[in-house]
């Protein structure tokens, strides 16, 4: 289990779900995620890109005959990151729920 630890670049919305489906399964195809997430390709790279240079996500880009081909999966690290910020959502939430007295 990893510590609790806030992670502002996994917490934006879009690269909350991209990291969580990617949390969920080794190697996901650009073309998965994209579909999944709703997203046009420019957006995907995009945030792709913000994540690999943080070095949480492993890019392999290859070709299936004459197709490219790209797959992404998490890295040790953006697991850690992923970890600790769930964690510390969860950390949040009970805060959140023992702060409220019964009967107020």
């Amino acid at each position: 289990m990893s510590a609790p630890r806030f992670d502002e670049l996994i917490h934006a919305p879009t690269r909350l779900a991209l990291v969580s489906l990617l949390a969920a399964i080794d190697w996901a195809e650009f073309r998965y995620l994209r579909e999944q997430l709703g997203l046009s390709d420019s957006a995907l790279s995009k945030q792709l890109s913000i994540l690999e240079q943080a070095g949480y996500v492993e890019v392999r880009k290859s070709f299936v005959g004459k197709r490219p081909r790209t797959s992404i999966k998490l890295s040790r690290r953006g697991r850690g990151a992923f970890d600790g910020h769930v964690a510390a959502l969860q950390q949040i939430v009970a805060q959140a729920g023992a702060s409220v007295l019964p009967g107020t």
